[in-house]
């Protein structure tokens, strides 16, 4: 059997790794980019290795963490900070785990810390009802967030929208200070607009009432109760030399076992004939080819793929997949002598560098939206770890908004001037930056999506044709559940079981994804 699969994000990279193990299937992986990983590719930058959008491994499946493991095994000896730095993790205990020093092929453990810039302040992320954060927003703040969190526990609101969500487990006034200007810049809309599923997709497992509990608790009994919230988690799995490096080694292994991998091989039309994908033309070198194959898998854009196919599709199909929403990203990489702001915790750090590896900027009057501290993911990604420090900024976009149309050279400038105005980072300590743009990183939950039902019957009615990933599925899917779709569907196509089913109901359940059962 010929497999096609289209992307080599985490899902097209997942399914031909495990296809390519069985000796009766064939196949292609069509990327339209020169790189592999997707949204969790790793590029270079002026000698360093930056994520575009760093992401954590983590995942609650067994399944998923073997697979990891398998392609880069955990270490078993201290990093190079490791030691210097007091980290107090857990390693490996088999006695031929491989030690960082000594090899690029390893995954490591890091420590976590991520929080939220608001007002020039740092705050717990998520928002933790703490001493820093009742400090930080002063007396009648936390007042006034109390009473509005009591009255949202009185008069519940009919969840229509995300405002509605945030607000029925927040109260109003906390939604406003910490909630409501991320999320719009992410997503370019009003709460308002935006489903309440949302909110139940991503925001799970952290309240109020829990946060309370957790104070009490170690207030009266000296201890914290034993919580499986997200926000809990204090330590990530991560490769030594970036997220891509994980599916770049996949790849690597899935060619020695006979798979193909297309680079700059953008798909232009999709053949459907007799109910069944035919074939995929590409553009290659300026030349238009016909791939044809038994499998089609795809983690294309939903719109895309929907767009490029040729044959009995029907207008209504077409035309929900017209109007699926993204949102792009654009990241401003820089590398600074150092960063103004200090590190005021008691984590140790080089040179009092600030230790966290996410920061949600909650900051008025800017357009970011996050940033890493990329020096904390990994010490390997920067090549002068010690000396200098390497962050990647956010920036939310649409196709038509003035910063994605931008050139570099004024987007940079935007970046560290917000960077500047936030008292993160000072212009003289600057030494260089470098734009990079990401694609449809975020399917959208509003727009046509009420109806998107109507593709994804579709798609279940193509028996050859099975959607993976987060866009191949326009779905909020972390990578872990990106991996799982591809799992499930190798599983569909190696007991040639053509129900779909458990394909969609990956990232389906209640609790979020990051809880871990056996927490330490």
């Amino acid at each position: 059997m010929k497999n096609i699969i289209i992307g080599s994000g985490p899902a097209g990279i997942t399914a031909a790794l495990e296809l390519s193990k069985h000796k009766n299937q064939e196949v292609c992986v069509l990327e339209k980019k020169a790189y592999i990983g997707g949204i969790s590719a790793t590029l270079d930058f002026d000698g360093n290795k930056v994520d575009l959008g760093p992401h954590r491994f983590f995942t609650k499946s067994q399944r998923v963490q073997q697979l990891w493991e398998s392609v880069l095994p955990l270490q078993g000896k201290p990093s190079i900070d490791d030691i210097e730095l007091e980290h107090q993790l857990s390693y490996s205990k088999d006695k031929n785990a491989p030690d960082p020093e000594m090899t690029d092929n390893v995954l490591l453990y890091r420590p976590r810390l991520t929080r939220i810039y608001y007002s020039k302040k740092f705050f717990d992320y998520p928002v933790s009802l703490s001493f820093r954060t009742l400090k930080g927003l002063g007396f009648l703040n936390v007042m006034l967030i109390g009473f509005s969190y009591l009255k949202s526990l009185l008069f519940k609101k009919k969840e229509v929208s995300l405002e509605d969500f945030f607000i029925n487990r927040f109260g109003r006034r906390l939604y406003e200070t910490f909630f409501k200007d991320y999320t719009e810049k992410l997503w370019g809309i009003s709460c308002k607009d935006i489903p309440a599923e949302w909110g139940a997709q991503r925001v799970k497992g952290i309240s109020i009432a829990q946060i309370l509990k957790d104070i009490f608790s170690k207030l009266l009994l000296g201890k914290r109760f034993k919580t499986k919230q997200t926000s809990m988690i204090e330590a990530f799995y991560y490769p030594k030399l970036g997220a891509g490096q994980m599916y770049e080694q996949m790849a690597k292994i899935a060619q020695n076992n006979g798979a193909v991998l297309s680079f700059n091989s953008d798909v232009e039309k999709i053949k459907i004939k007799d109910g069944l994908i035919h074939s995929v033309y590409i553009k290659k070198d300026g030349q238009l080819q016909e791939i044809v194959g038994d499998n089609f898998l795809s983690s294309m854009p939903i719109k895309e793929l929907i767009e490029k196919m040729e044959g009995d599709v029907a207008q209504k199909v077409k035309d929900v997949a017209a109007f699926l929403p993204y949102r792009n990203v654009r990241l401003a990489a820089f590398l600074f002598n150092k960063l103004k702001i200090k590190n005021t915790t008691k984590i140790k750090t080089y040179n009092n560098l600030i230790p966290d590896v996410w920061i949600y900027i909650q900051e008025k009057g800017v357009k970011a939206g996050r940033m890493e501290i990329i020096n904390n993911f990994s010490p390997y990604l920067v090549k002068e770890n010690r000396n200098q420090v390497c962050v990647t900024v956010e920036y939310f976009c649409s196709d038509n908004d003035d910063l994605w149309q931008q050139k570099d050279q004024d987007f940079l400038k935007t970046a560290l001037d917000e960077l500047v105005q936030m008292e993160i980072a000072d212009a003289d300590d600057f030494l260089s930056s470098k734009s990079f743009k990401i694609e449809k990183a975020y399917p959208a939950y509003f727009g046509s999506y009420k109806d998107f039902g109507v593709i994804k019957d579709f798609i279940n009615s193509i028996p050859n044709l099975y959607p993976m990933g987060r866009n191949g599925m326009h779905k909020y899917n972390n990578m872990d559940h990106s991996i799982l779709t591809a799992l499930e569907t190798v599983d569909c196509i190696v007991q040639k079981n053509s129900d779909k089913s458990l394909i969609w109901e990956v990232n389906t359940e209640q609790s979020y994804h990051e809880e871990k059962e056996n927490e330490k």
